[in-house]
């Protein structure tokens, strides 16, 4: 069996390498969290809450080892400083509603003589299959919750992330988490389809692309095995004609090619007002031209590399067709002295003249590269957000908040932004439509993922 091989983009050599975990292993590892779990279960709601947030604070402490380590996995600069704020928002915000959203459901119709009502009971041993864009956002988004609900927890990370499972046992073991409720697996893609078709597994999240979740399906199908998906996305901005100008230029820029545009609900495809359209432009690839591409570990890098030469491939062959089909350039990439085809840096890109022909304009990009659209008014905007296989986030930019309501609930997508992009509010439900995926993380419905019903009809004795 082929190792687990981590290349870092920085200078395409070996980073980390490791042995996939032995069939012995995983059968043990499935034995330790099914007996772990039948305890956790039985703990305080309180306790497993207090147990995560150690969790937590463990995580936290190792920040300014983790920030550079990161970079020299998958490409994020530095002087980001990582994805802790956000992680510690999550856990804080989940843990805060955990009993609210945990406490048992009871009927609105009361009746004498009988006590009913809904738990909530965790579904068991949850899987995460986590991605390498946001590593440790995103894992947390299912292990915390799932955690604090009483089920045990298994990750297997991505290979271009390995060190990031590493990180999380070693924030649960510091945290006195029991051993064998949270177990970090190097898995290959064979292995992982083998223990969900086992049935072994309760339910499974993963966060990656839509092929990639076709497989989730296929490999659990017929075990019944509950799942969370969330994978491609396009999502689009409107920039509507009373848009505060300066405040969207910016954050437009900012939400297409942060992280070298490698966010799930980064800015892929923009439509601007005709009335701004010129002018939008010209701001939007002046700022853009501003970026500095190059080694994520120097502070003055705004740009890091993609994750891995393959993924900037994937954009400069989605660009090449588009100015091939007649879009046009703004962005002179000789300008960028990183910018190497035979490498993961990838100058970005601001392209006009697109149309929904364009590969750019409808297929998952997942780079620094994005198209804008000239549009007559809200009619049109609202057609060709529409018009795309995903929906996980359309953000509107405008004075109007009646307006961009009534543009939102037109919108097919999962979450509907007003002059923001680019965030995840844990009191919101993470979700999207069409193949975006299914099912949701974070809020109290993202309890209600990752745990049953469980009803009680008790009559008393006449």
């Amino acid at each position: 069996m082929d190792d687990i091989v981590c290349i870092s983009p920085i200078d395409g050599r070996e980073l980390v390498r490791r042995k996939p975990a032995t069939d012995a292993a995983i059968a043990a590892a499935l034995d330790a969290g099914r007996k772990a779990q039948a305890a956790w279960a039985a703990v305080p709601l309180a306790d497993r809450v207090a147990a995560v947030l150690k969790f937590m604070e463990a995580m936290l402490a190792m920040n300014k080892e983790i920030v550079p380590e990161l970079a020299r996995q998958m490409g994020r600069p530095v002087r980001y400083g990582g994805e802790f704020g956000g992680f510690e928002e999550r856990v804080r915000y989940m843990a805060g509603i955990a009993e609210d959203s945990l406490k048992p459901l009871l009927p609105s119709n009361p009746k004498e003589g009988f006590r009913r009502f809904i738990a909530r009971d965790p579904l068991g041993i949850v899987l995460v299959i986590a991605p390498w864009n946001y590593p440790y956002l995103t894992a947390v988004n299912t292990i915390a919750p799932a955690l604090m609900a009483g089920n045990a927890v298994l990750l297997k990370h991505a290979s271009q992330t390995i060190l990031v499972g590493d990180r999380f046992q070693q924030a649960m073991d510091k945290a006195g988490i029991p051993a064998g409720l949270f177990q970090n697996l190097n898995l290959t893609h064979e292995q992982t389809s083998k223990l969900l078709g086992s049935g072994a597994v309760d339910h499974v999240n993963f966060t990656g692309s839509v092929s990639g979740g076709k497989s989730i399906e296929h490999a659990a199908a017929g075990t019944f095995t509950t799942m969370g998906l969330e994978l491609g996305g396009k999502d689009p901005a409107y920039v509507r004609a009373d848009a505060k100008f300066d405040h969207a230029v910016a954050n437009l820029v900012d939400g297409a090619f942060y992280n070298s545009g490698q966010c799930c609900c980064g800015i892929e495809r923009i439509y601007v007002h005709d009335s701004l359209y010129d002018r939008f432009v010209e701001a939007f690839a002046a700022t853009t031209r501003g970026y500095v591409l190059g080694n994520p570990m120097d502070e003055a890098t705004t740009l890091g590399p993609m994750a891995h030469r393959r993924f900037a491939d994937v954009v400069r062959t989605q660009t090449a067709e588009a100015l091939a089909k007649g879009a046009k350039a703004l962005i002179d990439i000789k300008a960028f002295a990183a910018n190497d085809d035979s490498t993961a840096y990838l100058a970005p890109q601001v392209l006009t003249g697109v149309d929904h022909k364009m590969s750019v304009m409808m297929d998952e990009s997942f780079g620094p590269v994005v198209g804008i659209m000239k549009v007559k008014d809200d009619e049109e905007a609202i057609r060709l957000m529409n018009d795309s296989p995903y929906g996980l986030t359309a953000s509107i930019w405008t004075a109007d908040v009646d307006a961009a309501e009534r543009i939102g609930h037109l919108v097919e997508t999962g979450t509907v932004f007003m002059n923001r992009c680019d965030y995840l509010d844990p009191a919101l439900a993470w979700t999207g439509v069409k193949d975006t995926g299914r099912g949701a993380a974070l809020s109290p419905i993202g309890f209600e993922m990752l745990t049953r019903p469980k009803s009680f009809h008790l009559r008393q004795a006449i």
